[in-house]
């Protein structure tokens, strides 16, 4: 029986609905299970941190064994809630390059880096983000992923769980370019652009996986990557030409 077994009736309420649809109601159908482990875990923080206060013969035991205990509830509240967080950009709930956008000005704008969203070689292809600063040009693109993929590397091939990632891998190395050779061309400012891939969701190996001439990394660490990745010594004028350039060439897209 394709889809199915013929021993278990299927639930029609997952029968139509997407992987990320499917985890958000699997995540709130489990929310009772997590709350009585998370009970359970709070009175046995409220025990371990009354003996261990009445064992150092600290003062007011019982409201400090309260606070270890809410400590603990505190804190497995806030990891599930990270947890759940984590897979937003994928469910469909924020808009992963509003998010990587936001971290790129907060983080670079001070040290002289001007990033412009949403940038297309007119006929080409486009991209979420085009940095430009005193160590180079990049550009970064966004994609989400269930959080149980695996992306790594292997034999110098990038792999999103089973699938091949080189027809991504292959899109931004010839989309970085495309650009770097118009932006080039226009602004008289030789560049090499680097192509950077921010992923959302998914279980990046190490943290960092580059393969295929790309760089993939979660959102938190574009900013720190781009300082240390510096390609080129570009002066102050060179940054402000090469930003006005890609504004004016590069169509924005909505």
């Amino acid at each position: 029986m394709p889809n199915g077994s013929i021993y278990v009736p299927q639930d029609d309420k997952f029968k139509w609905g997407t992987p990320s649809v499917m985890y958000e109601l699997r995540w709130r159908e489990t929310r009772p299970e997590r709350r009585r482990r998370r009970h359970v875990m709070a009175a046995a923080g409220v025990l371990i941190f009354t003996a261990l206060a009445f064992y150092r013969a600290w003062p007011m035991p019982f409201v400090i064994g309260l606070a270890g205990g809410a400590a603990v509830w505190g804190g497995d509240a806030f990891v599930s809630w990270r947890m759940f967080e984590a897979t937003a950009v994928w469910r469909g709930k924020r808009s992963g390059a509003t998010r990587t956008g936001r971290l790129l000005r907060r983080r670079l704008g001070r040290h002289g880096y001007r990033v412009l969203d949403g940038r297309a070689v007119p006929g080409k292809t486009s991209i979420d983000h085009l940095v430009i600063g005193p160590g180079g040009v990049w550009i970064l693109d966004n994609e989400a992923w269930a959080p149980d993929t695996h992306i790594a590397a292997y034999g110098g091939k990038l792999f999103f769980g089973e699938k091949a990632g080189t027809k991504i891998a292959t899109g931004l190395v010839e989309a970085a370019t495309s650009m770097g050779e118009l932006l080039s061309r226009e602004s008289g400012i030789p560049v090499e652009i680097s192509p950077l891939l921010v992923v959302h969701g998914g279980r990046v190996k190490n943290g960092l996986v580059s393969a295929e001439g790309l760089t993939l990394f979660p959102p938190r660490k574009a900013a720190r990557w781009i300082t240390g990745d510096a390609h080129a010594d570009l002066t102050e004028d060179q940054v402000e030409v090469l930003a006005r350039t890609a504004a004016r060439i590069l169509r924005r897209m909505p």
